[in-house]
């Protein structure tokens, strides 16, 4: 899936309908194009942005219009100190694949 052809406002409800269906997982998400860069954590049905000011209205979107460059799956609960790694590097197209299974989408 292209960047132009991603709804972003589905895809985030997808990924957090993801997380609280597996509770013991949390997803990073790293997004960019150019110099804009962001990271978006999805825990327990919940996103925000590691790198911008984040609503507190959890009806706002948080995750941006910009590329998904990888998705890392990893465990929680989530300590950026010692992160526990399920998974690294997933593509958006490997992640839609984790929907699917899980009947997401």
């Amino acid at each position: 899936m292209t960047h132009q052809s991603t709804d972003f406002s589905r895809l985030a409800k997808h990924l957090e309908a993801y997380t609280r269906k597996y509770a013991h997982e949390v997803l990073l998400l790293h997004l960019g194009h150019g110099e804009i860069e962001d990271q978006i954590i999805i825990f327990k049905g919940f996103s925000s942005s590691l790198m911008q000011p984040t609503d507190y209205n959890p009806d706002n979107p948080v995750l941006a219009e910009m590329p998904i460059l990888r998705i890392d799956r990893l465990q929680s609960p989530y300590n950026p100190n010692q992160p526990i790694f399920l998974e690294q590097n997933l593509s958006l197209e490997q992640m839609q694949q984790y929907l699917s299974d899980a009947d997401i989408c």
